[in-house]
């Protein structure tokens, strides 16, 4: 398959948080090699288990691991722990790989991360991977796209900031997706 890049206005000196799309099992490991430095990636403990190469890939990219339904305390000081460092965190708002983006179904955790620690929300959007390794785990070939977009700032900490950094980083990844 075949990669393009988009790197938008540049990107800042950590500590950030990456937030994205998440259509493929390829989206983390494609982040973070066109950022050319480590994120962590919060991913569901509900990953590990299923495919040798996932268990493989999430410990050696050292992922935070989450339960599904839970309030999520140790992962929060975890990823605070690391953009505190100087690290770089990312989160996929949609919770779970899908077929399509849709706005509704984020939440809202990567804009809270990002205003709480005072720091960067960098908007990515990531095309091509539903079709070369989607929902459905086989692997074909075709083109992929990772678009890096300019940091957002939250405008605040408050539950109204977030929700705005959210609406703000959603819209930006509808267009860069472009029609479904």
């Amino acid at each position: 398959w075949r990669l393009e890049v988009d790197l938008h206005d540049g990107l800042p000196e950590p500590p950030f948080v990456v937030a994205s799309n998440h259509f493929s099992f390829l989206d983390a490991l494609l982040i973070g090699s066109v950022l050319r430095q480590k994120v962590r990636f919060l991913a569901l403990v509900d990953l590990f288990g299923n495919y040798p190469w996932l268990d493989f890939s999430l410990t050696a990219f050292d992922v935070i691991p989450i339960k599904r339904g839970v309030v999520p305390l140790g992962p929060v000081r975890a990823a605070l722990s690391h953009l505190h460092d100087g690290g770089a965190v990312g989160l996929f708002p949609e919770g779970t790989r899908h077929h399509t983006f849709d706005a509704r179904r984020t939440r809202p955790g990567a804009a809270w991360l990002a205003a709480r620690a005072g720091i960067p929300l960098v908007p990515v959007a990531v095309t091509g991977t539903n079709r070369v390794l989607g929902v459905d785990n086989r692997l074909r070939a075709g083109r992929v796209r990772v678009t890096i977009g300019k940091p957002l700032s939250a405008y605040g900490t408050d539950r109204g900031a977030v929700d705005e950094l959210m609406t703000r980083w959603a819209s930006w990844v509808s267009e860069g997706l472009g029609p479904a």
